[in-house]
């Protein structure tokens, strides 16, 4: 019997060693980034048809030679010409059915290729930069979608989105796979609105259904003071006043001031000429201007960083 005592005795050791092992492992940061068809990313990479995308004006390899931020840009591609993969940075993002998971890198958007980006990109190496633990990214957007009914959260009343319901299924099946890696829930990052911009009735509510989108997703993640970020719709800069893109920014600005713990981020000023852009002809896809996207995720990363300190600190 003593032979066998001994292999369970060490199986047990095993057993706890490795329970110890993974309560002890530092957790993977996670951010939720959702919205519609500029979270999914419209920033062209380097096609460049001289009619169909402008000679390559404005796509991201042009600009990391000619736009204001190609400084700031040279962290993205290899001295050969390739571009970086960040492993300590992941993505799960699902489009058409399928999910693409790897490291941070150019694609993830819902063309399937490499031929995109979105704000995922520069965002993921603002968090990256500044967390020391393994960072995942939950990237979950549809096109064409609106919070006064595609989106709607539970707390609105009225029939729940279709997309508020795949969207938190999306994002429990990407925590799922991390299977039983610890994780902390860091933010839920918001970039959406041309919809609800287009529509008088949706304009108006947005401010409700945005207070009420927040509450609803803390309360499913059980996190009460999770970290809210939301990005203006600062398609074609400045609005002019009056104007219907002017009433629906001033919406997400009061929509963001009623929840605790959020930042709005205004994004026009990262809004570039159609004549120095690839897609002259999409403005409301910022002209697929992939400097205005870089720029974006930037800014949405700092201001998730930002927020994670001060939760730091009150927390200390």
């Amino acid at each position: 019997m003593k032979p066998l005592l001994t292999l369970i005795r060490a199986f047990l050791i095993f057993v706890l060693a490795a329970s110890s092992a993974r309560s002890a492992e530092p957790p993977v940061i996670v951010f939720i980034l959702a919205g519609q068809s500029n979270m999914q990313g419209q920033g062209v990479v380097d096609m460049d048809h001289a009619d169909h995308y402008n000679g390559g004006k404005g796509n991201l390899v042009w600009s990391m030679q000619h736009s204001a931020s190609r400084d700031r840009m040279r962290h993205l591609r290899k001295p050969n010409g390739d571009w970086v993969v960040r492993n300590d940075v992941r993505i799960s993002f699902k489009a058409d059915d399928n999910v693409r998971d790897g490291g941070l890198t150019i694609g993830y958007t819902g063309y399937g290729r490499s031929t995109h980006i979105g704000p995922e990109l520069q965002f993921g190496h603002a968090v990256g930069n500044h967390f020391e633990q393994r960072v995942l990214l939950i990237k979950t957007a549809w096109g064409g979608k609106s919070l006064h009914v595609d989106f709607r959260p539970p707390s609105s009343g009225g029939e729940t989105g279709a997309y508020y319901k795949q969207m938190i299924a999306e994002v429990h099946d990407a925590l799922a796979r991390i299977k039983d890696a610890p994780f902390e829930l860091a933010g839920f990052i918001w970039m959406q609105g041309w919809n609800d911009m287009i529509s008088a009735e949706a304009t108006a509510e947005y401010a409700d259904n945005l207070a009420h989108l927040a509450k609803d997703i803390r309360t499913e993640f059980d996190r009460p003071a999770l970290p809210i970020v939301v990005g203006e719709l600062g398609n074609d800069g400045v609005a002019k006043p009056g104007s219907g893109m002017a009433k629906f920014r001033g919406a997400q600005r009061e929509g963001t001031s009623r929840i605790k713990n959020a930042q709005f981020v205004e994004t026009h000023q990262f809004a570039r000429p159609k004549e120095l852009s690839p897609n002259t002809g999409h403005g409301h896809h910022w002209y697929g201007n992939a400097e205005s996207y870089f720029l974006i995720g930037e800014a949405l990363g700092k201001a998730a960083v930002e927020l994670n300190q001060a939760e730091t600190t009150a927390n200390n």
